[in-house]
């Protein structure tokens, strides 16, 4: 924002003038042509432009704002008589930089109460804006959105885990988004420039898996007539993610093992060792600490994967992230559908938590698609989600509203957050980042009782 010039008006002459050049908001009038015949020291502040310059000019022609080609508040106050408060918007202010503003319009009348043009205030929100970013940024990193206090955690240490070339492997239930928190990885790395390929190893055969992974030369089987490269090729530069890597036989393993330790791999039918330019990332939906135990996986590949390791918890243990995620699906089907979709109903969105969500955020995904396919328009509601929500029981009681609904989601966080520190109270204030005597009152106003254990 450019704030160098300054003002060049002489003193106000009257106590109104005086007032409008003491406040902080941009005010300025135009008669019935749309020339601007007053411009107070707030409004040269904010746009950057003296007064001398802009009183006599079109208003659209100093006022370069987001609504002066088809959403005028001012034409629109003037149209109608009734006034715009606070419309958002924006300005282009005289160093080409975009400034966010809130609007308000009045009709301006002469002594006779005959209207002789118009008057508009502006309020620059940079201040509030960069606060909300902030505060975004907070709940999300990448594509990744969350309230919860189990997945800030595992915001705070991906960007360190991007940062380092460790294998990673990320353990979570199927549709937990283990793929996204590797794409995720991926984009903070050095390699984000590289590629980012992933394979399914639990949807392959053995010996389709392994020509997958590291290709084949022609002539290495019948019907091999031309080279072939194979995952780790198409990765060179960037992330690999093996997906589902539980599911590796025990003689694929071998290869894997030494594909992670000496970073060279042989193409089925090559002659020569290729070199493995790739930052591997492993994911899994089962124990696979379980699986080595049981003989399954083997125990020198699982410390070789299990150098880093992020476990994200299923839906049913944060659901104050639901709201969230449904505004972003529902943000995105409005994109890729070119629909107008305004939310999503109090109703339905108690439905929505009241749900255990063992598909988790995938399933969660689905019911927000299928629901676009019956919403025609205006916000989803509880006819619009899938059967299975709706089904006696496996809602919320009758009558149970939005407040209603947060507040045991608000308790059911604090009850895990508790069982989770042995009842140690200050624990599990500082897990959910609120003050302890926060934390106590909450306690109390939701009923609560401390575990007997803790303090």
């Amino acid at each position: 924002m450019s704030r160098t010039r300054k003002p060049s008006a002489p003193l106000p002459a009257t106590p109104t003038e005086a007032i409008l050049e003491s406040i902080s908001d941009g005010v300025f009038t135009v008669d019935l042509d749309w020339r601007i015949t007053s411009f107070n020291r707030a409004a040269e502040a904010i746009t950057g432009i003296p007064r001398d310059e802009a009183l006599g000019r079109p208003c659209c022609d100093v006022f370069r704002s987001s609504m002066c080609e088809t959403e005028c508040a001012l034409r629109r106050t003037l149209k109608t008589g009734k006034p715009v408060i606070g419309k958002s918007g924006y300005i282009i202010n005289d160093q080409g930089a975009r400034i966010p503003i809130s609007v308000s319009t009045a009709v301006l009348r002469g002594s006779a109460g005959d209207v002789v043009g118009g008057a508009e205030t502006f309020r620059d929100m940079s201040d509030l804006e960069a606060l909300r970013r902030e505060l975004e940024g907070r709940f999300s990193i990448g594509d990744l959105v969350s309230r919860s206090p189990l997945m800030q955690k595992v915001f705070e240490v991906l960007p360190a885990i991007a940062a380092s070339p460790s294998t990673v492997l990320i353990l979570g239930q199927t549709g937990t988004g283990k793929e996204l928190v590797a794409r995720t990885i991926h984009s903070l790395s050095p390699r984000a420039k590289g590629p980012f390929v992933a394979v399914n190893c639990g949807a392959l055969p053995d010996t389709l898996l392994e020509s997958e992974l590291f290709g084949y030369k022609a002539g290495a089987f019948t019907g091999a007539t031309r080279d072939k490269p194979g995952r780790f090729a198409l990765a060179k530069g960037g992330t690999l993610l093996l997906d589902e890597i539980s599911e590796v036989s025990p003689a694929l393993q071998v290869r894997l093992l030494r594909v992670l330790q000496e970073r060279s791999y042989e193409p089925l039918g090559g002659t020569r060792s290729e070199s493995a330019d790739v930052r591997v990332i492993a994911a899994t939906n089962r124990d696979l600490a379980e699986r080595m135990r049981e003989g399954a996986f083997r125990e020198d590949l699982y410390y070789r994967v299990n150098v880093v390791r992020i476990e994200l918890p299923p839906l049913r243990r944060r659901k104050e992230d639901i709201p969230l995620l449904a505004e972003q699906f529902i943000a995105r089907f409005n994109r890729l559908q070119q629909r107008n979709v305004q939310g999503i109903s109090p109703q339905a969105l108690s439905l929505l938590m009241a749900h255990d969500w063992p598909g988790n955020v995938r399933e969660l995904e689905n019911a927000i698609e299928r629901a676009f396919i019956l919403c025609a328009d205006g916000q989803i509601g509880v006819g619009h989600l899938p059967e299975e929500l709706r089904a006696p029981g496996s809602g919320p009681p009758e009558g149970l509203g939005m407040r209603s609904t947060l507040e045991a989601i608000e308790a059911q966080a604090i009850r895990q957050a508790l069982e989770r520190h042995g009842g140690n109270r200050l624990k599990a204030a500082r897990e959910l980042g609120l003050h302890k005597s926060t934390l106590f009152r909450k306690m109390k106003r939701l009923g609560l009782e401390p575990l007997k254990r803790g303090r």
